[in-house]
């Protein structure tokens, strides 16, 4: 009880002494506020960013292959003169792998077409046509708001029928229920059986913005738009207790080169992409920006730690007569040294609230498509690192305080 009773005290102190210098205070405070402002927001941002960014990939699905021509390029030498001569995954592959894959939880294929324009009357809209087959819903996440997702009658006898995103259902039928409703695409009857739910803007769209995405089945597609070509991309998903998607993957491997007829001596002539590729691509990328975030900030911290460091030599010589008055009263060596390195702390601290503060009112602005979001994790980076900061600023003043000898220290003027 003692001990605390001496840290409350010394906490006491260090309040009585801050306020006792508001400017010099609050001149101490501007760099360690400027340096905590640099580094949460930069993280905060970056955290956004990602979030953003992931959020937007999350129509790709959750352990999912893609089986393409060209491979997803990320960094390093990108050979798409080979790549080039490689053929289209076929529908024919799509079924000869659906037939076979064991490994698979969700065998898919699908295709699209951007910048079509859909027509009801005097309203249209250009939106990107998704073609899907019926299992696609098993691998991809399809929200739907009202109506209800394809049967296989539809998607096998390729019925005109339609799932379409939120702007289109209020592009075509303003103030309407669009379910069940008729437009009109590439001259061809189609009717509405679900819309999906609104996302809203998002800061990267790949693919296309769900609100603005048509998904017919691909038998309908396929027909409208691809002449009897008939390529696509076959979309694969493994089960959850396959870890790394080996087994999976080695699987679609074998039966892509038996179809194609590969000699065991050649290459493969397919992509395998996975979504894992990108996110760690991303990653990187976020990587680079919070080091850089670091190193912005810590310039004005590092400003800021001596900032407080000198206003704490210069407490420590004003007060020298008050530290050999309570050493000479019976204060220990660690009361003095509580005393003066909770002023450094509590500086510090301050200075660190005030630039999470700001970042919190940079939430605020309008950011266009991103949201801009304060977790909890960089307010504990903020005040941690605040604390480290005002530990370091205020030992060296505080221990010169404590070891001060009380009968020099009460004759100093």
């Amino acid at each position: 009880m003692k001990f605390l009773r001496q840290v409350l005290e010394s906490f006491r102190f260090a309040w009585q002494a801050l306020k006792s210098n508001i400017t010099r205070t609050i001149l101490s405070l501007l760099g360690v506020t400027v340096g905590i402002f640099a580094i949460v927001a930069v993280f905060t941002i970056v955290d956004s960013l990602e979030r953003s960014i992931k959020d937007s990939m999350s129509f790709i699905g959750d352990k999912v292959i893609y089986v393409q021509k060209w491979p997803w390029g990320f960094g390093g030498e990108y050979q798409w003169w080979k790549y080039f001569q490689w053929p289209e995954p076929t529908f024919a592959e799509y079924k000869f792998l659906y037939e076979n894959l064991e490994s698979a939880s969700a065998v898919a294929v699908m295709d699209f077409r951007g910048s079509t324009t859909l027509k009801n009357g005097s309203n249209s809209i250009v939106a990107q046509i998704q073609g899907v087959s019926y299992e696609y819903n098993q691998i991809s996440d399809i929200p739907i708001q009202d109506g209800r997702y394809f049967i296989p009658l539809e998607t096998n006898n390729a019925r005109n029928v339609a799932i379409v995103g939120a702007d289109i259902a209020t592009a075509l039928f303003p103030g309407q229920d669009a379910v069940g409703k008729a437009f009109k695409l590439a001259g061809n009857k189609f009717t509405i059986v679900g819309v999906q739910v609104r996302k809203g803007e998002s800061l990267v769209d790949f693919g296309g913005s769900p609100d603005k995405n048509c998904i017919i089945p691909f038998a309908s597609f396929s027909k409208l738009f691809q002449s009897g070509r008939r390529s696509a991309d076959i979309v694969v998903k493994g089960f959850p207790e396959d870890e790394g998607m080996k087994e999976v993957e080695a699987e679609i491997t074998g039966l892509m080169r038996t179809k194609r007829g590969i000699k065991p001596r050649d290459g493969s002539n397919f992509s395998l992409n996975r979504p894992e590729a990108a996110a760690e691509a991303i990653g990187q990328l976020f990587a680079v920006l919070t080091i850089a975030g670091w190193v912005i900030g810590s310039f004005s911290i590092l400003v800021g730690g001596f900032g407080i460091a000198n206003i704490m030599f210069v407490s420590v010589k004003e007060r020298t007569n008050l530290i050999g008055i309570q050493k000479s009263l019976g204060a220990k060596n660690y009361s003095i040294l509580f005393q003066f390195l909770f002023e450094a702390v509590m500086l510090s601290l301050v200075g660190g609230l005030v630039g999470i503060f700001l970042v919190f009112l940079l939430s605020f602005m309008p950011m266009g498509s991103l949201q801009i979001l304060l977790t909890p994790g960089n307010i504990i980076l903020g005040l941690g690192v605040s604390s480290v900061i005002g530990v370091l600023s205020g030992i060296v003043p505080a221990m010169l305080a404590a070891r001060m000898d009380p009968v020099i220290a009460i004759r100093a003027k």
